[in-house]
């Protein structure tokens, strides 16, 4: 029995060695590899995979565009920059023209961050009375007359730059004889204070947003800027 025992522990030895040895080489292949071990617990929810992963995976969640007036053609677009206070004092210096005919910067109420149906405002809201003339801000390229469910009918102008695009919406009616491309003067009248879209009709009023383009310049897709803080930078 004494025997018997002297040759069984080697053996055991042995065995346990290769099963730590062989455990030790799938730990190293998973971590090096990625692999993801059956009966292993699930990724956590709302953590996307990282950029590049592999067939099968949920590609990364997309960076969140401009608000949702401004409604264009579909995804896949570039992700919009990200928006800087550089940007808000840039714009400041121009001293941009209020696009409300008669409108003066004290009656201004800042409704950027005011909640809307499932998103940002991220514009402000100009009252006035029905037809009251709206004013391209600054000269620049008219990129998009554009009619949408929200915001009724609208206007995209580019700056001089084709770095930031003006969205007027709400309008009543175009002004007369206003086309795509046309090259907008500063002061010109472009349309009239409406209830267009998804505004109340009781509460005529010009839904004017800024946001910064992307790479692209896609007249729909960017980062929104307060224009409440472009408007009332020190003259």
């Amino acid at each position: 029995m004494r025997r018997e025992r002297r040759r069984g522990g080697p053996v055991l030895l042995a065995g346990l060695g290769g099963f730590a040895l062989g455990a030790a080489t799938v730990l190293f292949v998973v971590w090096v590899y990625g692999v993801h071990p059956a009966g292993a617990p699930p990724p956590l929810p709302g953590v996307s995979p990282p950029r590049g992963a592999a067939p099968g995976e949920a590609p990364p969640a997309a960076a969140p565009g401009g608000g949702a007036n401004r409604t264009g053609p579909p995804g896949g677009e570039a992700a919009p920059p990200p928006a800087v206070g550089s940007d808000v004092d840039a714009l400041g210096r121009r001293h941009l023209l209020l696009p409300v005919q008669g409108l003066r910067r004290e009656q201004l109420r800042d409704s950027f961050s005011e909640g809307r149906a499932g998103h940002l405002h991220e514009a402000l809201d100009i009252m006035a009375a029905r037809n009251t003339p709206v004013m391209a801000v600054e000269d620049g390229r008219l990129a998009k007359l554009f009619f949408s469910a929200q915001g009724g009918n609208t206007i995209y102008q580019f700056d001089p730059s084709e770095t930031y695009a003006y969205y007027y919406a709400h309008l009543e009616r175009y002004a007369d004889g206003l086309h795509e491309g046309d090259r907008l003067r500063r002061g010109q009248v472009i349309g009239y204070v409406g209830t267009s879209g998804n505004a109340p009709p009781e509460s005529p009023h010009l839904h004017f947003a800024i946001f910064r383009l992307t790479a692209d310049k896609q007249w729909w897709r960017g980062t929104a800027l307060d224009p409440f803080l472009v408007f009332t930078q020190p003259q």
